[in-house]
């Protein structure tokens, strides 16, 4: 086949519209894909990287225990629990199922999209509920169980946030790593599923105006 018939072939209507097909196919996957990636991979420019890392069958295992020694709340205290950096929803999911009213905060809208689907699938739908908010700019004080998968480099900056605002008694579950100054309760000693139990308990006082 000589030059000019090549040329000519190519510059054909069908070939031409095909071209433009598969380019904008790829074209669109491309920006599918960093529509995707985007919330996974923007964690890593933040102050403080909490990454999407899934929690084990242990460490799951690991924060139902811990949360079922602690035993309920206090008579009148908000029975409530939240999951901060919830990621795909599997510890929301397991304290309903275990028959907690759970709450979760995630940041990343396809995980966030991801839980309530596997809530519906697991058929605790109406007991959880999934933020997709800032965990620093979310309010704590509602809570009376708070668990966090947290990163080092977080728990001194959160154990401030929670004493902060918490203004009940409350249990708090960390995973994978401890509050600086805060002192356990209970601790599940496991290596890379450890957990650590802490209660806070806040005294309520009525403040009276000087005379």
């Amino acid at each position: 086949m000589r030059a000019g018939e090549v040329q000519e072939k190519l510059q054909k209507p069908g070939n031409s519209l095909s071209g433009k097909v598969l380019l904008g196919i790829t074209g669109g996957l491309g920006i599918a894909i960093t529509c995707v990636a985007i919330p996974f991979v923007s964690p890593a420019f933040r102050r403080i990287c909490l990454p999407y890392v899934p929690a084990t069958t242990a460490q799951v295992e690991n924060v139902l225990s811990a949360l079922q020694r602690a035993g309920n709340v206090p008579k009148g205290s908000k029975n409530l629990l939240l999951d901060i950096g919830s990621g795909d929803g599997r510890i929301v999911i397991a304290a309903a199922r275990n028959g907690y009213k759970s709450h979760g905060v995630e940041l990343n809208r396809w995980l966030v999209h991801y839980s309530r689907i596997s809530a519906l699938q697991a058929g605790v739908w109406g007991n959880v509920k999934f933020f997709r908010k800032d965990l620093w700019r979310f309010n704590l004080s509602p809570y009376s169980h708070i668990v966090i998968f947290g990163v080092d480099c977080m728990m001194e900056d959160l154990e401030k946030k929670l004493q902060a605002e918490i203004t009940d008694n409350c249990t708090i579950v960390a995973c994978r790593f401890p509050f600086p100054t805060l002192q356990p309760c209970h601790t599940i000693d496991a290596g890379v599923d450890s957990v650590w139990t802490y209660t806070i308990e806040k005294k309520l006082t009525e403040e009276h105006p000087q005379r």
